[in-house]
């Protein structure tokens, strides 16, 4: 009876060898992301060099978007509580799923969600289009909720958040809400928010939401004007976006984007106590005018390959039934089809096997914990 099972237990291995990891697994660190003297908490700067302006931020980092050089830090890699900055990474993941006309119909969950919001109905008036614009130019939570249900909901928005965030190699961060408000277990670093910010600016949709200054957004009777909560796209020569977050817990955190004489330089503030717009300037001023001057501190490391995704173009529909597989593509993680698919066809082969599968189905949560005073 036993060489009986040997076959079922090969099948097995087989199919989970054959399905592989999404991702490339980077190889292990000797050191701290990005170079030996990014671990340090303090300010990091290089030698012979001014440092930069003084800021109230307990961690930033300053960088040079198309080398990826960091050019000064402080405590680059300590782990804070993100708040809206993290948007940056629901957009970044769910742009490439989710087909800008595709029409939504916010759930009362999404309508009612605490903090900042664009205001959003229960009418089917919406596109993803428009909500992509109200999540990054006003910081709508609301936005941020009715994406994830474009998405196939929470749990599943959730994992490609942080499927993203290791494709990046943001290993500082944690998402544990798409909209950013706080949550035990969430959190990013001025790292990752740099690498995230230079990961977006490199998606012409991603770019070109960050940049606007106002848009119209559409409500029950007509249209509205909103307006963007970045500071700087008004005052800042070349300011290109990107997002600006404030919890009463994450204090203030800000990842901007500006661009002179043809180079970008990216400036990440996290757990500022305070009013940063002209801080945030001067680190900017700063990054520009040492910028191929001086030694750079460390490095904003490139993303590991992943697989091409699928867009969503039609609204997400009401769970199959057990017996049918799961599609490929928008709301799915890479690699999770094409392994159930593969089980299920391995025990339909050996018959008998199909009870191993039985009650594999993922639990996805509809409630969402945020105890912030507000944000912005």
């Amino acid at each position: 009876m036993g060489t009986k099972l040997v076959p079922v237990a090969a099948l097995l291995a087989a199919v989970v060898l054959a399905t592989g990891p999404a991702l490339a697994e980077p190889p292990a660190a000797e050191g701290p992301l990005g170079g030996d003297r990014l671990a340090g908490r303090g300010l990091i700067v290089p030698k012979g060099v001014k440092a930069p302006p003084k800021t109230k931020a307990t961690s930033f980092v300053i960088a040079d978007a198309e080398t990826g050089q960091v050019l000064a830090a402080k405590n680059p890699h300590g782990r804070y509580l993100p708040a809206s900055t993290l948007k940056t990474l629901t957009a970044l993941a769910l742009i490439p799923k989710l087909d800008r006309n595709l029409k939504v119909k916010p759930s009362r969950t999404a309508v009612n969600q605490e903090g900042s919001a664009v205001g959003l109905s229960t009418k089917p008036i919406y596109k993803v289009d428009d909500l992509f614009k109200a999540l990054m130019l006003t910081s709508g939570n609301d936005a941020a909720m009715a994406l994830a249900e474009a998405n196939g909901g929470l749990s599943t928005t959730l994992a490609d958040m942080n499927s993203e965030a290791k494709r990046l190699q943001a290993n500082d961060t944690v998402a544990k809400t798409p909209s950013g408000l706080d949550k035990p277990g969430q959190s990013s670093s001025a790292y990752d928010l740099a690498l995230i910010a230079r990961a977006g600016l490199a998606n012409p949709e991603f770019r070109r939401y960050v940049s606007l200054k106002t848009s119209r957004f559409p409500a029950p009777k007509g249209y509205y004007e909103i307006g963007n909560h970045n500071k700087l796209l008004w005052r800042y020569k070349g300011m290109v976006g990107v997002k600006n977050g404030w919890t009463s817990k994450a204090l203030g955190s800000f990842v901007g984007a500006a661009t002179r004489d043809g180079h970008t330089i990216i400036v990440t503030i996290m757990r500022h106590d305070g009013y940063f717009w002209e801080e945030v300037e001067h680190l900017l001023d700063w990054g520009f005018a040492m910028r191929g001057k001086s030694t750079p501190v460390g490095t904003l490391v490139d993303p590991l390959p992943a697989q091409p995704v699928t867009k969503q173009v039609q609204a997400p529909a009401v769970p199959a039934a057990p017996a049918a597989a799961p599609a490929q593509g928008a709301g799915s993680e890479p690699g999770t089809s094409r392994a159930i698919g593969a089980l299920a066809i391995g025990a339909g082969v050996l018959g008998g096997a199909g009870w191993l599968f039985y009650g594999m189905r993922r639990r996805r949560t509809a409630r969402e914990s945020s105890r912030t005073a507000g944000r912005r």
